[in-house]
């Protein structure tokens, strides 16, 4: 008879026994093989193997085979108890490992987990509450914000892969702290620019003099050139001499590598505590938990857009600047919040966030197994402890056969039908995702008439709510109802056609553009829109000197807005600051049915903007909603279409694709998108071309959502071909788990049946 090697499993006795050496000989029958650290990869397995039901030896059945090895285990246990008795007690060590043994709780790692996401979430939900706080500060246009929004996306990209592939071998709740540092760091690094650049020196016409009058460029015969060196000297622009070796135009550079460094702290938070958290969790539990990630996650962007509210309507000389010398309020375009004290707080936030998170060990025990998930687990990662050089040398090898396989696991993602469909279609809804929410508080500001602080705000807690509600509701409608793969394509494509039916009715939510001279409607009153700025120059200021480039608004009693006084033939003014009144204005005594007066600010929107707006909310909240309704069953298809050592290298590729082709482009290209559909722009400090002031809001409007829909469009020809590819793969793997269920189900009956049978036999005789 052939000589039998003997696995012995792992039970309860066994957990206290010591690890029988592989080189020992026990018996000329009994050979004991090594125990594996962990799992190797198998490119030639099926992404859809389960090998979860491999069947093992009886404890009994071998005990009674083989008395020699159960001779040997026992003799192990005794020794090993021996050991445990005869060493020493150290009430200090015991406190010690008490205290670690409170952070080998899966639900304590949700929580710290869940804070760091809040953290990272507040952070970059911050940041985009400031885009056009920074769009004027550095007087900058779209394009070039989309471009330092990008960079976080950039930061992420360069070590995104090896991060999810190589870190998932380490320690990674240690690899989420250190990445949470980073990001403080690069949160620090932004706000930089604030404390190098002095004061903020707006474009004005306007400056408040020290007798409490106020000396206004308006209508004047003067020549030109004295017009222009006058108004300078008057304004707060500082002139063109040796304005470039000032060096503040580039300091936005500070914050694009901020958020460059920023993007690389992220990157282990997302990848790494996902895969631990699905490692240790029971699957059924596993949508249930990252909904609850999520939900308390998406608090970080709720109150990081409400901080950005409140930064807004600070000006951002706080405590530098009197209010009574400044003529602009956050209605105004020129306005430029204190944004560089958010991002202060977010990154003290991140430290905070980095302390919990780094406690937790390699390995815990998976949810219901106890001490002998944990022993096992600590067997694996603790083994060769005391091998020294050997160890270290094995560890090596190790790390090298991994780098090894690292291309043939990518090879075996990408050449998943299932996954790469996926990640297609998620890349085009991130696009136009990504695009939406970058520029919304830039397009309410402008399409409906409201300040960044109140744009903000509202994006916060109407936008913002439904998104955490619905990735609750969609973790919690998985785990109530079990709901599998193929049924989880059908709650993901659904969610995802529902919230594009919502998109479109954004196109009928519009505002009448805002009637300014010259730009959007004649001087006569009639609407129309130019690009060209010789018409703002009319009959009524022919004989006024008025610059082109000037950019002080000031409204009508008519509704008309004037882009600046001089344009309004304004030749009186009384007041100061922001209470500033101009009178004697010969383009607004042509309306003989009003006064020829103005004041300062652009006129509100006519009362049906009002009325619009809440409809916006309703539906914009609805949209938000649906789409986030079903993200928890599209992150079920992308975990159990994959074999789980792929699992965090899935989850990092996911991550490197979005922010690839969707995190990175979108934001730029939304951005120069949204430049072509500016009507004025204003000048910065060297008296180039600066942020813009005010858009064409019908162009504005279509060009927003008419990007986003059709991306849309492209998403849903995809789905059928997703679809289809999800029914017939685990229609397949299905009954191939039910044959193979079957099959266990007769072997156990003729088993019990051949049992049965000896049992009569031993009987008879």
């Amino acid at each position: 008879m052939a000589s039998h090697r003997l696995k012995l499993p792992q039970t309860e006795n066994a957990e206290h026994c010591s690890e029988l050496s592989p080189t020992e000989e026990t018996s000329d029958h009994l050979v004991l093989p090594p125990m594996e650290e962990s799992a190797p990869l198998h490119p030639e397995a099926s992404l859809m193997e389960d090998t979860s039901h491999q069947s093992e030896p009886s404890v009994i059945e071998d005990a009674t085979r083989y008395p020699e090895a159960s001779a040997v285990e026992k003799e192990s246990c005794v020794d090993e108890t021996t050991l445990m008795q005869s060493a020493p007690h150290h009430p200090e060590s015991s406190t010690i490992e008490k205290s670690h043994s409170c952070f080998h709780n899966l639900k304590l790692f949700l929580a710290a987990l869940s804070f760091a996401f809040f953290a990272e979430a507040l952070s970059g939900s911050y940041l985009k509450s400031t885009i056009t706080q920074i769009e004027r500060r550095f007087d900058i246009p779209s394009s070039l914000i989309g471009i330092i929004d990008g960079s976080f996306e950039i930061g992420n990209l360069l070590v995104i892969a090896f991060v999810s592939y190589f870190g998932a071998k380490f320690h990674r709740p240690k690899l989420i702290a250190i990445g949470l540092i980073l990001m403080a760091t690069g949160t620090f690094i932004i706000a930089l620019p604030h404390f190098i650049m002095g004061r903020y020196e707006y474009e004005s016409a306007i400056k408040s003099s020290h007798n409490s009058t106020s000396n206004v460029s308006m209508c004047s015969r003067e020549s030109y050139d004295v017009q222009i060196s006058e108004s300078l000297q008057m304004s707060t622009l500082i002139p063109k001499e040796g304005c470039e070796n000032t060096g503040k135009s580039s300091l936005w550079i500070f914050v694009f590598l901020g958020n460059v460094l920023r993007g690389i702290g992220e990157t282990p938070v997302i990848p790494l505590g996902v895969s631990y958290l699905d490692d240790h969790a029971k699957q059924e539990n596993f949508a249930f938990y990252l909904g609850c990630m999520y939900t308390v996650g998406l608090l970080g962007p709720i109150f990081g857009f409400v901080l950005g509210s409140f930064c807004a309507s600070l000006f951002v000389d706080i405590g530098f600047v009197s209010s009574d010398s400044l003529t602009i309020t956050p209605k105004d375009t020129r306005w430029v919040g204190a944004w560089w004290l958010g991002v202060l707080l977010a990154g003290v936030i991140s430290i905070l966030a980095a302390i919990p998170i780094c406690l937790f060990p390699k390995t815990m025990p998976r949810e219901g197994e106890g001490k002998r998930g944990s022993n096992t687990s600590a067997k694996g990662s603790g083994e060769g402890d005391h091998g020294g050089s050997d160890h270290t040398a094995h560890q090596a090898s190790k790390f090298s056969a991994l780098a090894k396989d690292f291309l043939p696991s990518v090879k075996r993602l990408i050449c998943n039908p299932i996954y790469f469909l996926l990640l297609l279609q998620s890349a085009l809804q991130m696009n136009s995702m990504i695009g939406i929410l970058t520029f919304k508080p830039k397009f309410i500001e402008q399409q409906y008439g409201q300040t960044a602080s109140r744009a903000n705000l509202l994006v916060g807690i109407v936008n913002i709510p439904p998104v955490a509600v619905g990735f609750f509701c969609g973790g919690f409608l998985m785990k109530k109802f079990k709901i599998k793969v193929i049924g989880a394509a059908r709650f993901y494509i659904g969610t995802a056609v529902g919230a594009w039916m919502f998109l479109v009715l954004f196109f009928a939510m519009g505002c009448q553009r805002t009637p300014v001279a010259g730009l959007t409607a004649s001087y006569t009153g009639l609407t129309g829109s130019s690009y060209q700025e010789h018409e703002l120059f009319s009959q009524c200021n022919a004989g006024c000197v008025c610059s082109r480039t000037e950019w002080e608004p000031v409204c009508a009693g008519n509704g008309m807005t004037y882009v600046s006084p001089c344009l309004a033939g304004c030749k009186l003014s009384s007041g100061t600051g922001v209470k500033t009144e101009f009178h004697n204005c010969s383009c607004i005594s042509h309306f003989a049915a009003v006064n020829s007066s103005a004041v300062l600010g652009q006129c509100p929107r006519a009362e049906d903007c009002n009325k619009v707006f809440p409809y916006y909310l309703a539906v914009t909240a609805f949209e938000s909603f649906t789409l986030s309704f079903g993200a928890m069953a599209e992150f079920e298809i992308l975990m159990r279409s994959v074999d789980s050592e792929l699992k965090p290298l899935a989850i990092g590729m996911y991550s490197l694709i979005i922010r690839m082709f969707a995190g990175i482009p979108a934001p730029i290209y939304f951005g120069a998108l949204i430049d072509t559909t500016c009507l004025k722009w204003g000048t910065n400090r060297c008296g180039d071309r600066g942020a813009c002031r005010m858009y064409d809001t019908d162009a504005f409007r279509h060009i927003y959502f008419g990007v986003a829909t059709g991306i849309g469009l492209i998403c849903i020809a995809l789905f059928i071909r997703f679809y289809l590819q999800v029914k017939k793969h685990f229609m397949l793997k299905d009954k191939k788990t039910s044959d193979n269920e079957l099959t266990i189900m007769n072997e156990v009956s003729n088993r019990a049946d051949c049992d049965l049978l000896m049992n009569a036999i031993d009987h008879d005789q």
